[in-house]
């Protein structure tokens, strides 16, 4: 199925279904280049609000990414010696990936309540 098949059919179950919010598991799913494409476009309350939804997925995600690498952060900050003691440390790449989900989830985040305030505007 090439990408413009792909994007009509997205768009014509999107008008099909009316993207409420029972359905954030099928927004969740899209592609980048349908996210991309949604948010060229968005001037809709359902268009908001799946975007609102995809971005809190994202967030979400992100937020669960970054407590798994925590706990490994925190796992392997218990052995710093040895060879583990050269650079890089394993315990910086767990930091490093830890600070990198958080950040991403707060970006995600801000999309999310840029979104819902558009939403709550739209109303």
């Amino acid at each position: 199925m090439n990408r413009k098949m792909q994007i009509a059919a997205f768009v014509a179950f999107a008008l099909a279904t009316g993207f409420t919010h029972a359905q954030a598991p099928v927004v969740a799913t899209m592609t980048h280049a349908q996210v991309e494409e949604m948010l060229r476009g968005a001037h809709t309350v359902q268009q908001y609000q799946s975007l609102a939804n995809y971005f809190r997925g994202r967030q979400q995600s992100f937020e669960q990414q970054a407590q798994s690498e925590k706990v490994e952060w925190q796992r392997r900050s218990q052995n710093v010696v040895g060879p583990a003691a050269k650079y890089p440390r394993p315990v910086d790449s767990s930091r490093n990936r830890y600070e990198y989900f958080t950040y991403e989830a707060q970006q995600m985040s801000q999309q999310a309540a840029h979104y819902e305030s558009l939403l709550a505007n739209a109303q």
